[in-house]
């Protein structure tokens, strides 16, 4: 939508995921939906333009809660294929030591662009290593996500566990505690916008049980209150873990997580997939919110995620696409359809519907993150819209057009908006020459497997 544009009417689209009477279609104002449309009526207010969403299905923008955008330099890496999550970090984290600030920049935009392309208008990163030279890897990601008109919560994430010291990374990849705490102010001062329809959140997010101190948990959950951001870890991921937490803190994970302060509603876990019972019960009554993260959980075999149950308990329940080395891909109406097909199989037919997982991968993300103006298509929301046409030969004779978009499995928005202003037009990323970005990215991979494989 141009600069000069007041309203702009999407007009009569074949199906909208909302739970108001919108089938008539959405008008926008500067960033904000300002009207819904019955179905054969028109707008009260004057509109300034129309598009013909005639052909597409509308959903809210899609809000990936869990990424490591850097991994997308290592997706289907040789020395980390066919490993469980332990010793598949332990063959990462010498690559990974190797990551410098042009490969963060353009792995993070390479990302960016991959989800925008598939419906996503809001990504939370979770970026945990900062090796000598990578200190201001944060500020890579904001203009990352600033240059592509994404919105973005960037989790400054941490690590200060050696391997040495009972941990599982090597002491290349870790921070001391200070520079940790230090930077993590930084950036929140630097970039953290507690505005409604703010662009750029920071969050706090020592990566898990196994890689960061007590200290440094209790320590983030101060500074958490302190400035009013969300906090946010990978637990209950595996087994490995359980017993990891077990033999080093005598707690299990969830345990843990309380006695460092963080079992409350502005926290967030990835993964959230070994809880028993009456674990879930406490994390529904704490309101905590988990990322379920189901394609990187197979690729694993990591195990399932009670997302169900979490959401029943009163957990905000979104979804993640994790890393592109846990899941080789950054897609996240692809990840919608893993979590519905995942969750299906554990729960039933009956029980799981292809609108659980689109509310999962909107409200329910929008509610890990804290955020109230993104996720729904209702008046008063941020115009963040993901339009799909079913018009590939994968949608041929589909009957429920929303259904069609899970089941027959849509992987490309045709248009994507982003606080009222159009990010992708028929499938492309404006202002934005794809073939550069992945030849630089192709570049900076081959790079950092170099620089391993040298030293090897």
């Amino acid at each position: 939508m141009s600069e000069s544009t007041t309203r702009l009417w999407l007009k009569n689209p074949l199906a909208v995921f909302s739970e108001h009477d919108s089938a008539g279609g959405i008008v926008i104002e500067a960033n904000k939906i300002v009207e819904l449309v019955a179905k054969g009526a028109k707008p009260n207010l004057a509109v300034d333009s129309v598009f013909d969403a005639s052909r597409h299905v509308v959903l809210p923008g899609l809000i990936n809660v869990h990424h490591h955008f850097y991994q997308t330099l290592t997706r289907a890496f040789p020395t980390a294929l066919d490993k469980p999550l332990f010793p598949w970090l332990k063959s990462l984290y010498p690559v990974w030591a190797g990551l410098q600030p042009e490969q963060i920049h353009w792995s993070s935009r390479l990302a960016l662009a991959e989800l925008l392309l598939s419906g996503c208008t809001t990504a939370a990163d979770h970026h945990y290593l900062f090796p000598q030279g990578l200190e201001h890897a944060v500020d890579l990601q904001v203009d990352a996500a600033q240059d592509l008109g994404m919105r973005a919560t960037i989790t400054r994430g941490s690590m200060c566990l050696g391997e040495d010291d009972g941990g599982l990374p090597p002491r290349t990849v870790i921070q001391t505690e200070k520079d940790i705490i230090d930077d993590s102010e930084r950036v929140i001062k630097a970039f953290h916008d507690d505005k409604e329809g703010a662009m750029i959140q920071i969050a706090l997010a020592p990566c898990s049980p196994f890689s960061v101190t007590p200290d440094v948990m209790k320590a983030s959950a101060t500074l958490a209150q302190q400035y009013n951001v969300h906090l946010h870890t990978h637990l209950a991921e595996t087994h490995d873990e359980t017993d990891f937490c077990l033999k080093l803190f005598n707690q299990r994970p969830l345990d843990y997580l309380e006695s460092v302060g963080w079992l409350n509603d502005k926290t967030w876990l990835a993964h959230g997939i070994h809880f028993d019972e009456s674990e879930i019960k406490r994390l529904g009554d704490n309101g905590v919110g988990i990322s379920h993260c189901p394609s990187s959980n197979m690729i694993l075999a990591s195990g399932i995620c009670p997302a169900s149950a979490l959401e029943d308990a009163g957990s905000p329940l979104g979804i993640g696409v994790d890393g592109s080395a846990s899941n080789d891909g950054s897609n996240m109406i692809q990840e919608v359809r893993m979590a519905f097909l995942l969750q299906r199989l554990k729960d039933g037919a009956e029980n799981i519907s292809h609108l659980d997982a689109l509310r999962w991968a909107t409200k329910g993300s929008a509610g890990c993150l804290g955020r109230r103006d993104i996720g729904e298509i209702a008046v008063g929301m941020q115009a963040d819209i993901a339009l799909f046409n079913l018009d590939e030969a994968r949608f041929s004779g589909h009957g429920d057009p929303l259904a069609a978009l899970i089941l027959c499995g849509g992987h490309k928005a045709d248009y994507v908006m982003v606080a009222g202003q159009w990010r992708v037009e028929k499938g492309e990323i404006n202002g934005l020459d794809m073939a550069q970005l992945m030849a630089e990215h192709h570049q900076s991979a081959k790079d950092l497997a170099q620089r391993y494989f040298d030293k090897c």
